[in-house]
């Protein structure tokens, strides 16, 4: 039986109950860098992958085996990957994005939002400032350095809230206006846009 597990935004604190029996009592995780390293916490039985290819090959495993998935397997994740490879999955264990612990932390409701991946995608940069909210997924190429000066070239303003190493020790959460620049602290964060829209005549 595969179960895909969603593992919240990294921290062991953040799993639900269900996701720590599953992880503790399969005969195999597979699971990818930091992700690994919090399902280590719970059990030795931990493989690490470092692509996406190696999650197929390492269900060759016999017995039960749970993929680990950051934040919500069904959120920009992993999920897709797995069908598009006809990948039988028994159950999924829903988890924490880190989009929603980043809201809790800044307690701004996000219900009004509107979503953004520039995890490995192109983006119409205008699309995000016709967004009153926006939330932002980044990625190395896509810093948040990146979309702050590219936002401001485009005549945006705003607030830009940029959470780091969300839910580890390591977290940090700045703040500040677009166009202003943001230090490159982590390779993956979590991106928060308001934009002011100018008084109307």
């Amino acid at each position: 039986m595969i179960y895909l597990v969603g593992m919240g935004p990294g921290h062991i604190n953040h799993l639900t109950r269900e996701a720590v029996e599953i992880i503790s009592n399969v005969e195999h995780n597979i699971a990818f860098g930091r992700i690994a390293e919090t399902a280590h916490q719970l059990t030795r039985k931990v493989t690490t992958a470092h692509k996406l290819e190696d999650v197929v090959k390492l269900l060759k495993h016999k017995g039960d085996t749970a993929i680990l998935a950051s934040g919500d397997a069904c959120f920009y994740g992993i999920l897709d990957f797995l069908q598009s490879k006809q990948v039988k999955i028994a159950r999924i264990i829903p988890g924490i994005t880190s989009f929603q612990y980043m809201m809790n932390q800044l307690q701004i409701s996000w219900q009004k939002s509107t979503f953004f991946s520039l995890h490995g995608r192109n983006q119409n940069y205008h699309d995000i400032l016709a967004s009153d909210l926006a939330i932002i997924l980044t990625d190395t190429r896509n810093s948040p350095d990146t979309i702050s000066k590219k936002l401001f070239e485009l005549g945006g303003a705003g607030t830009i809230y940029v959470g780091f190493d969300l839910s580890y020790d390591t977290e940090i959460i700045l703040e500040k206006q677009i166009g202003e620049p943001i230090p490159e602290i982590s390779s993956l964060s979590t991106v928060v846009i308001v934009i002011e829209r100018p008084d109307a005549a």
